[in-house]
């Protein structure tokens, strides 16, 4: 194709809420050495987008001011060191920013083919889930085999995806949900029990049906923080992505102690590049193969136009949506 000059764009315009985003203009870019030029098919919507347009989470040195963390598209451009890939190669890629555009450079490195018989909405929405869940629960080996995995969110985008993780991996998989639709949704991708923190108490029902977590990634925060403490088994593990709930809290540290229990937490895109490859790499390799027989499906909620992306942000504040939203250029 013929690679044109300018492209559309969604730009921040100041900090705030889903209405400060708009389309706007800006030249195509050109990839550096180790880097591909992808034209965008489709971006997936996450939520340290959010935070990002409100503010809080700028881009690293030296990456795209735009938003955007995971794209599917048709590379159309190969920088002068990239051998690994080919004009028209159809991939998927983790971004450090941009992906809210019709062309993203990405890293060579940080591509992946798309799975199987995927269509580019379907890939869009894995790099970001998929390398976050990967990388915080599964590389470092945290969840044992047959282990208790308890996910809060399950619905979201995050959560469906480690649900179908943690079940590929043996895991006997618990979440949390905000009503009947979100319980048999995330029944319906594998999960063990699905918890209705309206009316149930996650740490009772873990307790007692499982004698506790071994594994907990939370995206809640505020009081979840010492009811997760009481849920895990001794020795076990808390990953926190996110703080729906609030970051600040007031607690007995004692039982972190006493159980010898490990709380981390973590953001993906300030991880090194080198880290991020070796994610990709291992994804390919162990999970890849399970997306393309169909054993790991993306689950999509909906489709929007690129210059709906404030629609699209506002949709995720609310969350009334099951999986992922996914933005389509042009």
């Amino acid at each position: 194709m013929t690679i044109p000059s300018d492209m559309t764009v969604i730009e921040v315009t100041e900090p705030g809420g889903p209405d400060r985003l708009q389309a706007a203009t800006r030249p195509v870019p050109s990839p550096a050495a180790n880097e591909v030029l992808i034209q965008v098919h489709a971006a997936g919507v996450n939520g340290p987008d959010i935070v990002q347009r409100r503010g809080h989470y700028p881009p690293p040195k030296g990456a795209s001011d735009l938003l955007g963390l995971e794209i599917a598209g048709e590379i159309v451009s190969v920088g002068a060191d990239v051998t690994a890939w080919g004009i028209g190669e159809r991939v998927v890629a983790l971004t450090n920013g941009g992906g809210y555009a019709e062309f993203c450079c990405v890293r060579a490195d940080h591509c992946l083919p798309v799975p199987g018989s995927l269509d580019f909405v379907q890939a869009a929405s894995i790099p970001e889930t998929f390398f976050t869940v990967w990388s915080n629960v599964f590389l470092p080996g945290r969840l044992p085999s047959n282990g208790v995995f308890v996910v809060h969110g399950g619905a979201g985008g995050i959560g469906s995806t480690a649900i179908q993780l943690g079940v590929a991996q043996g895991a006997r998989v618990f979440v949390t949900v905000a009503d009947d639709a979100q319980a048999q949704f995330c029944l319906g991708l594998g999960a063990e029990r699905a918890i209705n923190y309206a009316s149930e108490d996650f740490v009772e029902i873990v307790r007692a049906d499982a004698g506790g977590a071994d594994v907990i990634l939370d995206i809640i925060g505020g009081d979840y923080f010492e009811r997760n403490i009481k849920t895990c088994k001794p020795d076990g593990h808390i990953v926190q992505l996110a703080f729906n709930g609030g970051s600040k809290v007031s607690a007995n540290l004692m039982p972190i102690m006493l159980k010898r229990l490990t709380y981390t937490g973590s953001t993906l895109r300030s991880r090194s590049d080198v880290f991020k490859a070796q994610v990709a790499a291992e994804l390919e390799q162990q999970v890849w193969p399970n997306i393309a027989t169909g054993q790991i499906k993306p689950v999509v909620h909906c489709t929007m136009p690129l210059v709906q992306a404030s629609a699209a942000h506002a949709l995720m504040e609310s969350a009334q949506h099951t999986g992922k939203i996914v933005l389509t250029p042009n």
